[in-house]
């Protein structure tokens, strides 16, 4: 059972009780990600989420780690386009002290010059391992280019040149300026009490600033173009897409059921004609991504250069066709299915249910119950899916960046 408030400061602190949970999971999601900074600046959220367990004035880097692992713990963070987000996850007898740690890297993390310099070569061989993936390569590029000259089309870690120039000063200002606590969701999941939460986030978040550092956000222009990147790898990695639905659209749930039946599971579409059938990758699958005001749906596969051409042909035509004859009925049926089981297995565990609410609560501003996103996708009939297929997939063509030897789309 979820329950909510919101303090006269501006945080919100969502709890979802499990009772007899022996676990806890506790995240702080921060209102501000990687389209939020300028092009000059770029990666400076993805810097201060690497900074922020690097020390307090009570607790060095080698404190905050050793005492989650003295619990049996973790506590780790990422950062999103919209959003950045800290979180752990301890046994529940040590929610209390989980929700204080949490406070003190969020309030009080000192951000030294010497911290920057160690991290800043830290997130450099990050930067270099990512570019050694060739599949993150052409995904990556895929983004870049559906989102081009816009914050939402680059690398959530920055660019090389950027974290090279950032500066400590720099950073500190991002941090104070845009973490605060209107912009801030703690969330909770466990066999935990919201009242005595409440009580223990309130304290802990005490220092936190309460001005509103949240970030007016524009719109994505035009999209780019088709790309082809010579590499010397084994195979060709071919990522194909187009814009897609924004996060609140009312027809996400009609997209997921598309998404599905294409290339989602190993029922849909594109697995069974290019790896089943015709053998021609080991990774074929589709996505979506959603933000505050647009979206995006991929592709991916990876080939060998030899099949590259027939391989992306097959994923074209199998837009065309869904493009023009849409999903049968019992594709419907099958992807309803996976789509409310999955979420319903997933919530067996502390930490996607904790992820649930602060992930909805920073980019919705609200939580939809389960059985209100159960009913949401059950809801959904095949005009909903050829309705969202022609304003999707059938309404540009998608572009292609292909990473490897070879082949130019």
């Amino acid at each position: 059972m979820e329950t909510i408030t919101r303090l006269d400061n501006g945080l919100t602190i969502a709890t979802d009780r499990v009772p007899s949970a022996r676990s806890v999971a506790m995240g702080v999601w921060v209102g501000v990600g990687s389209r939020d900074e300028d092009s000059s600046h770029a990666g400076v959220s993805h810097f201060l989420e690497h900074l922020l367990f690097k020390g307090t004035p009570t607790r060095s880097a080698s404190d905050i780690s050793r005492s989650v692992d003295r619990l049996g713990g973790d506590i780790n963070a990422f950062t999103a386009k919209e959003y950045t987000a800290y979180y752990g996850r301890l046994p529940a007898r040590h929610a209390a002290f989980g929700i204080e740690l949490l406070g003190d890297v969020l309030t009080h993390s000192e951000l030294t010059d010497k911290d920057v310099e160690s991290e800043r070569q830290v997130i450099l061989e990050e930067l270099a391992m990512d570019d050694d993936s060739p599949d993150d390569v052409a995904l990556r590029t895929l983004t870049r280019e559906l989102f081009p000259r816009h914050g939402l089309g680059r690398d959530t870690a920055g660019q090389r040149d950027t974290v090279k120039a950032t500066t400590a000063d720099e950073i500190r200002e991002f941090y104070a300026a845009h973490y605060t606590t209107p912009g801030m969701v703690v969330a909770i999941a466990g066999d935990v009490d919201h009242h005595d939460v409440v009580a223990a986030v309130s304290t802990a978040f005490a220092d936190m600033p309460s001005a509103d550092g949240r970030i007016g956000r524009s719109a994505p222009g035009a999209v780019g173009r088709s790309v082809g990147v010579d590499d010397d790898s084994e195979q060709v990695h071919l990522a194909i897409g187009g814009r897609s639905l924004r996060r609140d659209h009312p027809d996400r749930e009609a997209l997921d059921v598309v998404n599905h039946t294409f290339g989602g599971g190993l029922a849909s579409r594109l697995f069974d004609e290019i790896r089943e059938r015709r053998g021609l990758a080991y990774s074929v699958y589709s996505a979506t991504s959603a933000y505050v005001d647009a979206g995006a749906w991929s592709v991916y596969a990876g080939t060998l250069p030899e099949h590259a051409r027939e391989v992306h042909g097959l994923v074209l035509r199998e837009v065309d066709k869904l493009a023009t004859d849409g999903i049968t009925d019992d594709e419907l049926a099958v992807a309803i299915g996976y789509l409310t089981g999955a979420y319903e297995l997933g919530l067996e565990d502390t930490g996607a249910r904790m992820s649930r609410l602060g992930g909805m609560l920073a980019t919705l501003g609200k939580v939809w119950s389960v059985d209100e996103q159960l009913a949401r996708w059950e809801a959904v009939t095949l005009d909903d899916v050829h309705r969202v297929i022609a304003d999707v997939y059938g309404a540009v063509a998608p572009i292609t960046v292909a990473v490897g030897p070879g082949f130019t789309p």
